[in-house]
């Protein structure tokens, strides 16, 4: 049986339970926060007062600290990308409506909340150029991504598992931020949707763990794949108006290292998480080719830590079409 039978198998197989993961990992929509929750109520006699007070208390946030809560905001609205490329994934059949592509379209359900949430808010603290914003959205939506996974859910799952820790720990970090300079709003905004990346990081990362019991040299093989190929972000092709595809992406991760919300050590760590959380040293009954690859793994944590131990970051900071330049401090 080829390799793309076996995964469409071990899919339909997993696909029995899916109800049980939309039970288990989601919230039904009558039950979980909607972004104006979080916001001024439009419809209060106080709205202008609360925009005001919101304003006021962003003007305390720095300029690094923008550029990442900008670049965190079109990552999130660049949601259209993602689902079609989910939907794509082997044994995901959204024309037969099966219970794969309901994952993805509840999952997708969920996610559109937090760019909606985030664009308020920026819109609202008066802090961002957002004609440049939307800009950069609209190319990163027409530019895709390619995250080196193809159709295989298996190499899919492994880049979810790892993508959503990733957003959790960068919405995480940003909700401590904020509240250190005293905006509690927006802390909150960001801890609730740090929250929901959480739930979803345990989602895949389980995925991947019943693959792992059923199908485990290949698991493992798409495991190493992804993992020396490195996880590209989901905004790498992120540039601003009248510009190509070029150092965007870099420039933003800087800032985010500078503040401490996602550095190369976040990296790491995340690596070694899902080492340990699909206890890759104990599984057996593996090829000679997937116990090489178990090898690699288990020592690549170690290895990339010395490199980011030798990462230098630039002194200055690009600024960016994005941000008001009364922010720069």
């Amino acid at each position: 049986m080829s390799l793309k039978n076996v995964r469409l198998e071990v899919m339909q197989f997993l696909e029995k339970n899916v109800d049980s993961f939309v039970e288990q990992f989601l919230i039904p929509v009558e039950k979980i926060w909607q972004p104006t929750d979080f916001l001024p109520n439009s419809e209060s006699e106080n709205f202008v007062d609360e925009v005001k007070e919101l304003r006021e208390i962003a003007k305390d946030l720095p300029y690094d600290f923008w550029v990442v809560l900008v670049g965190d905001t079109i990552t999130e609205e660049a949601l259209p990308t993602y689902e079609s490329w989910l939907m794509e994934v082997e044994g995901v059949d959204n024309e037969a409506r099966n219970g794969w592509s309901k994952w993805v379209r509840h999952w997708t359900g969920e996610e559109n909340r937090h760019g909606d949430l985030l664009n308020k808010y920026l819109y609202l603290s008066g802090r961002v150029n957002m004609r440049e914003v939307e800009i950069t959205t609209h190319h990163l939506i027409n530019d895709g991504f390619d995250i080196g996974t193809g159709k295989d859910p298996y190499k899919n799952f492994v880049y979810t598992s790892f993508q959503e820790l990733a957003t959790y720990i960068s919405h995480n970090r940003v909700s401590k931020i904020a509240k250190e300079y005293g905006d509690k709003k927006l802390s909150r905004l960001c801890n609730m949707i740090a929250g929901d990346e959480m739930r979803h990081h345990h989602a895949y990362s389980e995925f991947v763990d019943r693959i792992f019991k059923v199908d485990p040299s290949e698991m493992m093989l798409a495991f190493q794949h992804m993992m020396k190929l490195k996880i590209t972000m989901p905004a790498h092709f992120l540039r601003e108006s009248g510009e190509k595809i070029s150092t965007a992406f870099e420039e933003f991760s800087n800032s985010a290292q500078k503040i401490g919300v996602y550095t190369a050590s976040d990296y790491v760590d995340i690596l070694q998480k899902l080492i340990d959380k699909w206890q890759i040293d104990k599984i057996s009954g593996l090829t000679d080719e997937a116990e090489k690859a178990r090898d690699y793994l288990m020592k690549l944590p170690a290895r990339m830590a010395k490199i980011s131990e030798r990462l230098v970051l630039p002194d200055e900071t690009k600024i960016f079409k994005w941000v008001q330049p009364a922010l720069i401090r």
